[in-house]
């Protein structure tokens, strides 16, 4: 009888703010380094390895546990990003005879990433204002980081702009994911809406 107990307990905790915190914090610290306020360091390849990417399939798993598949598929494609990231940014120079990722793979990689947030973002229209918010604006991220590692492999000066553009954008973005996670804590904590997510 106990362990039925811990488990339907189990089944009705909310994981998402893990995800989302995952996501948000490690989509904050890159752009950061996006922005230009520092280079591509150890830190951000530990946030995105076990923040980014480990906290949010373990999110995306207990959420197919309860039955939400748009949160599980987002909660472990979004974790499975920041693990394939991750490997990129270590495997730079490439692996053997296979060779290190290019600004136009990379203008790639992002585009079909900002194409899949694009379709995932209608899944958020009967959901909550800022919901809706932090996908509308990583569609927008993943297609200005596609613009820049475009404009980068044609040798333009403009991909340093676009590229702090990006920066500045995705701080928002990840700031965003990161006060849903807080206001659906601070909320449940408290039985009513203290933090507003425009429900």
């Amino acid at each position: 009888m106990k362990q039925y107990s811990s488990y339907h307990a189990f089944l009705k905790s909310n994981p998402a703010p893990i995800g989302l915190t995952g996501f948000g914090l490690t989509t904050i610290l890159l752009n950061l380094h996006n922005a230009g306020l520092f280079e591509l360091n150890t830190v951000i390849l530990g946030m995105g390895l076990f923040v980014g990417g480990i906290a949010q399939m373990v999110a995306g798993r207990m959420e197919f546990q309860k039955g939400k598949t748009f949160s599980g598929v987002a909660f472990m494609l979004y974790g499975a990003f920041w693990l394939s990231l991750i490997f990129i940014f270590i495997f730079k120079d490439g692996i053997g005879n296979i060779g290190g990722a290019t600004p136009k793979s990379m203008a790639y990689y992002l585009l079909f990433w900002g194409i899949f947030s694009a379709f995932m973002t209608i899944g958020t229209f009967k959901s909550n204002l800022m919901l809706r918010f932090i996908f509308i604006s990583v569609t927008v991220l993943f297609f200005l980081l596609s613009i820049e590692n475009f404009l980068k492999a044609a040798g333009s000066e403009s991909a340093a702009m676009i590229g702090v553009i990006a920066g500045i954008e995705g701080v928002i973005c990840g700031m965003s994911a990161l006060y849903l996670a807080v206001a659906e804590i601070v909320n449940e904590v408290h039985g009513k809406t203290l933090l507003p997510i425009g429900e």
